[in-house]
């Protein structure tokens, strides 16, 4: 009889230990939060329960967390990235959040027609990410906002937007019209970058590309500043007019002193500015010059794009600019 009962004792004394245990899992830790928690690559629970109890993450002391996730939790590894862990979250929610939550979500946006040395600034800008930054090849890099996470390799972003432009070139070259003398991906995004750089107006991408693929098809040069100016700032702005010199200089980006394409694009082009090279406007345009509002006048005879030009010149000087 007494070790029947002593043995009920110990049983009760078991189950209220389980019983302390459950209300301790379920309860938040001492500081309310929400706290941002991050976690290395190769960590397990055991090695950062510590650093979540000295933050107050967790109710209890690491030990004894750790004896409750055994007891309670899930046997899957806790995961690399930065957490964050909402206010007055229990030592279960805690776990679940490190096991199974998504890591938070950083973005860094490559805008249309930033050149690569901007891109590679950007990137290595972040001192979250880790590692070298390559610079990438000009005309490379897909714009658009892309996701990051602290601790992540700068080379492993920069891929992402590659690998993106890759796709996108791809699905859109399958689309081509075959009405502008580009003959390979390559050309296709040098001529884009030269749309991109020339326009910032989306309404006119295709009416400037169809002036391009107009000057290719009849071997006229294409006089774009933005590819006389690429060898020297590496695509960042002049802040200058350009010199005389330069318009004459021989570098394989000048389009005023030899006709065709530049020997590789100036930029990083968008996917519209792509899409436009591979199906321009249907025009016979061959000149366009600035309309002062932001946009282009477009011209298919000297005569008319010269009196375009006197227009836009009388705007500078109107505006005090000239």
């Amino acid at each position: 009889m007494l070790r029947r009962l002593i043995l009920i004792a110990a049983l009760l004394g078991l189950a209220a230990g389980a019983g302390s245990f459950w209300l301790l899992w379920a309860s938040p830790g001492p500081k309310a939060g929400p706290h941002r928690v991050t976690i290395e690559e190769g960590s397990t629970l055991a090695s950062v329960a510590s650093k979540l109890e000295a933050d107050g993450v967790i109710p209890g002391t690491a030990r004894t967390y750790r004896a409750m996730a055994r007891i309670f939790g899930s046997s899957d590894p806790v995961q690399a990235g930065e957490f964050e862990i909402p206010v007055g979250s229990s030592g279960a929610r805690v776990l679940e959040i490190l096991q199974h939550g998504r890591p938070m979500v950083r973005l860094i946006t490559i805008p249309e027609g930033m050149p690569s040395i901007l891109v590679q600034e950007k990137l290595a800008a972040i001192p979250e990410l880790t590692g070298p930054t390559p610079l990438p090849a000009e005309g490379s890099v897909l714009p658009n906002s892309y996701d990051w996470q602290r601790g992540e390799m700068r080379a492993a972003v920069l891929k992402r937007m590659t690998d993106a432009m890759t796709r996108e070139l791809d699905a859109l070259w399958a689309k081509r019209k075959w009405n502008c003398p580009v003959n390979s991906k390559e050309e296709a995004v040098t001529l884009a970058s030269i749309v991109e750089k020339e326009t910032g107006k989306p309404s006119e991408r295709r009416t400037v590309a169809g002036v391009y693929c107009n000057r290719l098809r009849i071997g006229m040069k294409l006089d774009a500043d933005p590819t006389v100016i690429y060898p020297i700032t590496k695509g960042k702005p002049l802040g200058r007019r350009i010199k005389r010199s330069e318009l004459n200089a021989i570098t394989g980006y000048n389009t005023y002193r030899e006709p065709g394409l530049p020997q590789g694009p100036i930029a990083n082009p968008g996917r519209e500015s792509i899409a436009a090279v591979l199906d321009p406007a249907p025009t016979k345009a061959l000149y366009f010059v600035a309309d002062g509002t932001g946009g282009h006048v477009f011209a298919d005879t000297l005569a008319e794009h010269n009196a375009n030009v006197a227009r836009w010149y009388a705007i500078r000087r109107a505006r005090g600019e000239m």
